[in-house]
């Protein structure tokens, strides 16, 4: 009788000592040929799988070590001084979501960050400080609280401070794409400072000011409005990430939603709670939390407060790829 074993031959005819299915996935596994059957519900899991889980940083309990930072590592010391915001499933940076990076940075009085340039994308939202500014690519930009600076990739850019206090904002960057895309990487400039020129903020297509948002939010009406930051032609300002703002009126909710782009969320001010997947988490005036890919979630504001909100997605990057989906959506088409 011809046994599995001899009748078993490779495409050259050389014969595989092969006969029972665990040698096979052995051998094959050997030859770096590792079988997907075993595996085929964890590279096409029933729904999405975030490795993320959402998470509130207390800006309270946070900030002093932030500050003292400042004291401690000195400017020659640190190119920039950042707190990175860790999602505690991941352990490590850059991830506060699997896909989005935050980080809480402080500029000391009279330093300057030295001028760098990168491929990555970054966005700043000025949390707390006067007197701070950033120089992208020759211009001069001052720093007001609430508002989102944008500094497109590939741009020299540097951060400074007067005399009069510590400035400190919330980073937020597309850092998580480049474990996949290794294509990142940092310039520096030969000088400290980049030369650049004051600019009229109002007049910028990189500066979105919080009053002029804030007045948006609040003409719009209802009780749950949502806006985006856009380029002047309506476009999204970056392929990577997306912000945007809410305002909830006091005791009132946000929509349910559910969707594959995962937030970074940013209390500008008042105080509520979300609901993530049916758990409570409670945030009040400059906490920042997150919401992965598909988790649940709802946005509730205390009886006192009218609550703004500031929010950043990676939506431009997940819908370009045709991986954007909410529950309920149900789309099929054929591309062209």
């Amino acid at each position: 009788m011809t046994t599995v074993q001899e009748r078993t031959h490779a495409p050259n005819g050389v014969k595989l000592d092969v006969d029972t299915l665990e040698t096979l996935i052995k051998g094959a596994s050997e030859a770096n040929a590792v079988p997907l059957w075993p595996q085929m519900v964890k590279y096409n899991p029933p729904q999405p799988n975030p490795k993320c889980v959402p998470y509130v940083w207390d800006y309270e309990n946070i900030k002093p070590y932030l500050v003292r930072a400042g004291e401690l590592v000195k400017e020659k010391d640190a190119e920039r001084r950042v707190l990175m915001l860790v999602n505690p499933a991941r352990v490590e940076g850059p991830y506060t979501t699997d896909t989005l990076y935050a980080g809480l940075q402080l500029v000391m009085p009279n330093e300057t960050a030295p001028a760098h340039r990168h491929v990555a994308f970054a966005m700043r939202f000025v949390i707390e400080g006067n007197g701070g500014f950033t120089a992208i690519h020759g211009k001069r930009i001052t720093m007001n609280r609430g508002d989102v600076i944008l500094t497109p990739t590939w741009n020299f850019h540097d951060h400074g401070k007067d005399g009069s206090g510590p400035m400190i904002w919330l980073d937020a960057l597309d850092l998580p794409s480049f474990i996949h895309f290794p294509v990142h990487f940092v310039e520096h400039y030969d000088k400290s400072r980049y030369p650049a020129k004051d600019i009229d903020t109002s007049q910028s297509s990189i500066v979105f000011s919080w009053s002029k948002m804030r007045t948006q939010l609040d003409e719009a009406g209802g009780d749950w409005v949502a806006k985006e930051y856009r380029k002047a032609d309506g476009s999204y300002v970056s392929k990577t990430l997306g912000p945007s703002a809410e305002r909830i009126s006091k005791g009132r909710s946000s929509p349910l939603r559910r969707e594959t782009a995962s937030c970074v969320y940013h209390v500008i001010s008042g105080s509520g709670f979300s609901e993530i997947d049916s758990k409570k988490y409670e945030w009040k005036t400059s906490d920042t939390f997150c919401i992965p890919s598909w988790f649940k979630y709802q946005h509730f504001a205390s009886p006192c407060d009218t609550v703004y909100l500031y929010r950043f997605d990676d939506k431009p990057m997940i819908e370009a790829l045709g991986f954007y989906r909410w529950e309920g959506m149900d789309t099929e088409t054929l591309v062209s």
